[in-house]
Parts: structure tokens; sequence; C-alpha cells
């Protein structure tokens, strides 16, 4: 049975996350139902990172078993063209072994999250990046957020829903840049907990704004505490871009 890896990009926001569920239209969802239509039979899609309702990707990864083997860029039309015309596509398909998994092969997942601190409302980032009106302190935050970086129990910035094993993770990366009116957080890891880089954006932001310092998060963490966590940023403004593997 040939597997095969799909890079997708979708739009988030109509969707109650990557997984399948019975409260709503997942992401995870609406591609096997692509599959199925053209395929003729069920198909079960397993994706690199189970993204929240609202998040977006241009860079997820998921695998895929099907019963016979297709060309990869018959697998990527076919299922485009049954997707239309939600807001997901599937940008690449190639053939991969028996054993890759789409999560749990992956080494490390890159998230960037989107911040417009400007007082005009959003027109064109609108549903796609976190308003902010007043103007933030990006030198402070990129700072604050090296505190972060490296092997730490990250309970404060764990959802309560959160269903890992563990708090304890290992963050290689978080970067704080200005791009014109947009402010980009930018981080990578093996993995994450459940709202680990929104809690981290939100908590950021608070830095910015001159309300946290950088030995402020820093306590923040080493409290290892939820209730230490400052506001979670809304889903809009995160992007799941890449996944990697060996």
């Amino acid at each position: 049975m040939p597997r095969y890896r799909l890079t997708i990009e979708y739009d988030g926001a109509p969707y109650c996350g990557w997984q399948r569920q019975a409260n709503g239209q997942s992401v995870q969802q609406a591609i096997e139902t692509a599959i199925e239509a053209f395929v003729g039979e069920p198909a079960v899609v397993r994706g690199a990172g189970r993204t929240d309702a609202g998040v977006h990707a241009s860079g997820q990864v998921a695998h895929v078993d099907l019963a016979r083997r297709w060309r990869v860029d018959q697998v990527r039309d076919a299922t485009n063209a049954h997707l239309v015309p939600q807001p997901v596509a599937v940008i690449d398909v190639a053939e991969v072994a028996d054993d890759f998994d789409a999560r749990f092969s992956a080494t490390r997942r890159h998230y960037v999250y989107r911040i417009v601190d400007r007082r005009p409302p959003l027109a064109l980032d609108r549903g796609r990046a976190w308003r902010v009106v007043k103007r933030l302190d990006v030198a402070a935050m990129d700072l604050a957020a090296k505190r972060l970086v490296g092997r730490h129990d990250f309970t404060t910035f764990r959802s309560a829903a959160c269903q890992a094993a563990s708090p304890l993770k290992t963050l290689d990366r978080l970067d704080v840049c200005r791009d014109g009116d947009a402010v980009l957080i930018a981080t990578n890891a093996r993995s994450f907990l459940h709202n680990q880089v929104r809690s981290m954006a939100g908590s950021l932001v608070e830095v910015g704004l001159g309300r946290w310092s950088a030995d402020d998060l820093a306590a923040a963490l080493a409290r290892a505490d939820r209730a230490a966590c400052g506001p979670v940023a809304p889903p809009q403004g995160l992007t799941l871009i890449q996944v990697d593997y060996d």
C-alpha cells in the first residue's frame, strides 16, 4: 500500500482546527473527504501538527496510505479539485517509505506569529494577524524572548487542556523582529505544548507594551504556573510554516 506525503496550506478561520472533531468541520476532515471522492474509498490523513481553531498553515505536512499507486501529480490535482471552494490546498505530494510518519518522523516544527501594531484597523491583514493599537518595543521583546530558549518546564505557557505527557520542552529558537508595521515572532522546536506559541506571544506583547520586563517573563516561566502567563494571543496571527524531517 503506497504512502504519500502531502504538504498543505490552509486558512484556519473556517475550521475547528486540524484534527477531526464532532463539533465542527476540521481541515483533516476536508482533505480526507476530498481524497475519498477521488479514490472511491475511505482515507485517513495524519498530520504533523494539530493546529487549533483559527490557526493557519503554509507548510503543514501529512501522510496518507492509498490502496493503489497514483502519480503524485494526480494525487495533488485531484485532491485540490475536490477541495474547491474550501481555503485548503495541497501544494506538493511525494511518495515516501512505509515507515514515514508525518507526526512522529518530524524533527522540528516552525511557526511564525504575526502582529500588526498600528491604530487603524486591518483590511488586507484581517484574519491573518493580531492588531495591537500601541507601538511595540521589538528590541525589548526579542531580548526577553531569549530567556525562554532552551529546555524548560513550560507549564506557565501550557493550556490546561494540553494532553502532553510532560511540560518539559526544548525551544530551539524564539526571535522577534519588525517588518514594517508587522512584528514577527519566529520560533521552532521539535514539538510544542498545546497553546505554547500563542501563550508565549501574548506574554511577549506584555513586554513590548512596557508592562513586563525580561525578568518578569523569566519569573513567569520559573513559576511553572498557568496563572503566571500573560494573555493568550488570538489564533489568527499564528501560522505553521514548515516541518523538518531527516
